[in-house]
């Protein structure tokens, strides 16, 4: 009987994903009404909103109009972004000014209040609370006319909160936090306390426009840098120059940047030199030098040369661009204590308002408790009920967690560090063992000459001065083999010749390199030229071996080179054997630094090479690392990464080639070197961080900074359920009033809301003198 074989699986295409960008949003209540409103649409498989990145993202076959219906009716303005396109639109009112070097501030807190439509009512309604709070609640007095201005106040500023109830509970059928105000105070007008009811609105609206504008500080931050690249630039059309927006510019197009301007677009040096300020993009403090065929990136400063720059990205892919676009869609990736608090409060406002039935009820029925207040001294159930359901309110739980986040995401960014999300801070903050790749991670990836030592070399044989480091004191014999050495080098394309070429100009004057003619590549072994009309050989030292006689200190010195991971080169004129020329990729500086660093805090350093054993063990040295673990190929470094988390539990993986993808996406946090924002894409898109820079001390840096974010995380959860708790046992024993209670709250909503914003200005903790 003939067999078939099974059909393979079926793999459905992942739903579509549209994202918008949503202004108008004043507290995380806010947030998560639109997104509860948005998941009830047909077609929606999946929605998340974070109130501090006012970004939108929605999973699904459901057209984009409906959405911003949804959006609309809810009482916000919303907008569809392009793909890749940033959330410009954050927020109607939210406006901005320039610091000198053209930078984004936000307003201060009276202009942020003042250019708020939805802020007016509630500071309307303030003024007109100023009689009842001083007169009434201070001093004591019962007046009409101390009532009315409190009436008129809770009607102005009760509006919008009314409207927000009622929109949700029609559209989400759900009772959010506008709604527990709602009952609150129109309870209080039940019972006659017409100017606590007028401060429950009222203190609640200045409570949410507080919260926006702690938020809106947070965003700016990231703002910020989206002003950092001008928005013109002087397009060169033959001897023409015309001032264009960056928008028009295209791939090719060649641009003047004139001394002392920001670069507006990523491009490639076709005339003209400089030294480049990239601390905005990578917090790299100290400018470089740029020469034609190098790379700069928008946003980062002139120097003082004219450029001519050849445009190689359209604006909306710049490297600025890209790191903006990912710090937003990092804002929205929740830590799982906040994914945990934002599913307890869908079911924590019903369940409040239960709780409040039931204090409102149950001792008047079962005990003969009173409900309505005996006197004025005397507060019944049903007033309790009502302060329970305002100190109830979960903004400063909800808020507590996102504004400590976003704020360490932020500094992170701008010390040169990108994390793609909450998440990530959260378990690098548990990381306890770094894995480390060796080459282009701890080393530069890039050889350089680390020695030089010809044959008359008049230093003692152990001095090890015309050895390592090169530069110490050299003699005038090893010059001369360096020079000749890059007179046959000057034209290689090899890694070799140009680490030679480079060494003997950062050596030697241009006059003491002489002219090579003739080069001739010796496959896989060297290179030869004729020089003075003789023959001049570099080659490998198997091809010294094989062909030139040389004695036997250098063939051993050479042998130990290559037992230790260095490159030696040996240097030849018609037969006669001149010396030997050491290359090697050095530690990055501050590689040693960062290891040590990380072993203060109680992490321990591991590296992972493909290099050989002896290779590996002596760069392992020379930045203080102990465990290492060579010859590894890329699978095998993710079963180095599973036996780490087996004994260390949560591990962090260091890398920057296409090799270590493997092991990055396998470790808890993966981490690539980007150099300047470059690095492999591969490596870029396995990890969960990456490093703009090649300074290995931001890692200790940032890990310091993930533990005081997750402290603060801790602190201020507690926080807000500590106070809560407090007040509501003050108001179940009758000693809480109303207003009370939502000062409570809107203090708590404030106090860790700035709490948690004091990491945007985080440092690193200098270490105690000696």
């Amino acid at each position: 009987m003939a067999t078939t074989s099974p059909l393979p699986p079926l793999e459905l295409p992942a739903p579509p994903i549209r994202d918008f960008a949503i202004s108008g949003l004043h507290c995380a209540g806010c947030a998560q009404s639109v997104q509860t409103g948005v998941q009830r649409l047909d077609g929606v498989e999946g929605c998340s909103l974070d109130f501090t990145s006012a970004r939108l993202r929605v999973e699904g076959e459901v057209d984009p109009t409906a959405v911003l219906e949804r959006v609309q009716a809810l009482g916000y303005q919303g907008e569809a972004l392009a793909p890749g396109q940033l959330a410009s639109s954050w927020g109607e009112g939210e406006s901005e000014t320039a610091d000198p070097d053209g930078e984004a501030r936000p307003d201060s807190l009276l202009g942020y209040l003042l250019k708020q439509r939805e802020a007016r009512p509630a500071l309307l309604g303030a003024i007109l609370l100023l009689p009842g709070l001083l007169f009434h609640e201070i001093l004591g007095w019962e007046a009409q006319w101390i009532e009315l201005p409190a009436l008129l106040a809770l009607v102005v500023a009760g509006r919008p909160v009314l409207q927000s109830a009622w929109r949700g509970l029609r559209i989400n059928r759900e009772l959010n936090i506008q709604a527990l105000m709602t009952i609150a105070a129109v309870g209080a007008l039940v019972i006659g306390a017409w100017v606590e009811a007028g401060m429950v609105v009222v203190l609640f609206s200045i409570g949410e426009t507080l919260e926006g504008y702690a938020a809106a500080r947070a965003r700016n931050a990231i703002r910020s840098l989206m002003t950092v690249a001008p928005p013109r630039a002087v397009l060169l059309k033959g001897a023409e120059r015309k001032v264009v927006p960056v928008e028009t510019l295209v791939p090719g197009d060649v641009i003047l940047v004139v001394p002392g301007e920001r670069i507006p677009m990523d491009g490639v040096i076709r005339a003209g030199s400089t030294t480049v300020d990239t601390s905005a993009l990578t917090g790299e403090s100290l400018p470089r030098d740029r020469d034609p065929g190098d790379e700069v990136l928008a946003g980062s400063v002139n120097g003082d040369g004219a450029l001519e720059v050849e445009v190689t990205r359209p604006s909306s892919d710049t490297a600025l661009h890209r790191m903006v676009r990912l710090m937003e869609e990092a804002q929205s990736q929740k830590v799982p204590i906040q994914r945990f608090i934002d599913r307890f409060a869908r079911v924590y406002t019903p369940a409040v308002v239960a709780l409040a039935v039931a204090v409102a009820v149950l001792p008047p029925v079962l005990l003969g408790a009173p409900f309505w207040n005996p006197d004025p001294q005397t507060f019944g159930w049903f007033y309790r009920s009502l302060a329970l359901l305002v100190v109830a309110c979960p903004c400063a739980l909800v808020i507590s967690v996102p504004a400590s986040v976003v704020s360490a995401l932020t500094n992170a960014a701008h010390s040169g560090m990108l994390i793609k999300g909450g998440a990530h801070l959260e378990c690098l903050a548990r990381v306890r063992a770094v894995a480390f790749d060796k080459t282009g991670t701890l080393t530069e990836g890039a050889l350089t000459v680390v020695g030089v030592r010809s044959v008359d070399c008049r230093e003692p044989e152990d001095s090890g001065e015309c050895r390592e480091p090169l530069g110490t004191g050299p003699c005038a014999s090893c010059d001369d083999l360096l020079a000749l050495a890059a007179a046959v080098e000057q034209r290689s394309e090899h890694p070799v010749g140009r680490a030679v070429a480079q060494a003997a100009r950062n050596r030697l004057s241009s006059h003491q390199i002489p002219e090579a003619t003739d080069h001739r590549a010796l496959s896989g072994r060297g290179i030869t030229a004729l020089l003075a009309g003789k023959s001049v050989t570099i080659g490998s030292h198997r091809h010294f071996d094989l062909h030139i006689p040389h004695d036997g200190q250098h063939c051993d010195d050479a042998r130990a080179d290559a037992q230790e991971g260095r490159i030696p080169i040996l240097v030849e004129m018609e037969g006669r054997f001149l010396g030997t020329i050491t290359l090697s990729d050095v530690p990055r500086p501050h590689s040693r630094e960062a290891v040590s660093a990380l072993k203060e805090m109680g992490v321990t350093p591991v590296l992972l090479s493909g290099d050989s054993g002896p290779a590996a063990r002596h760069l392992a040295e020379r930045v203080g690392i102990q465990e290492v673990r060579a010859d590894l190929m890329p699978a095998e470094k993710m079963t180095a990464i599973e036996e780490l988390q087996l004994e260390w539990g949560c591990v962090a993986m260091v890398g920057d080639g296409i090799n270590d993808a493997p092991a990055l996406a396998k470790a808890d946090v993966g981490i690539a070197v980007g150099g300047d924002l470059g690095g492999t894409d591969q490596a870029r898109q396995a990890a969960a961080m990456t490093l703009l820079r090649g300074d290995l001390r931001l890692l200790p840096r940032t890990i310091r900074l993930a533990r005081a974010a997750m402290t603060t995380v801790r602190l201020n959860v507690g926080f807000a359920v500590g106070i809560k708790a407090v007040f509501l046992a003050l108001i179940l024993a009758g000693m809480g009033t109303l207003w009370m209670a939502v000062l409570a709250d809107v203090g708590a909503t404030v106090l860790v809301t700035l709490f948690g914003m004091r990491l945007l200005r985080w440092k690193e903790p200098q270490p105690a003198p000696a």
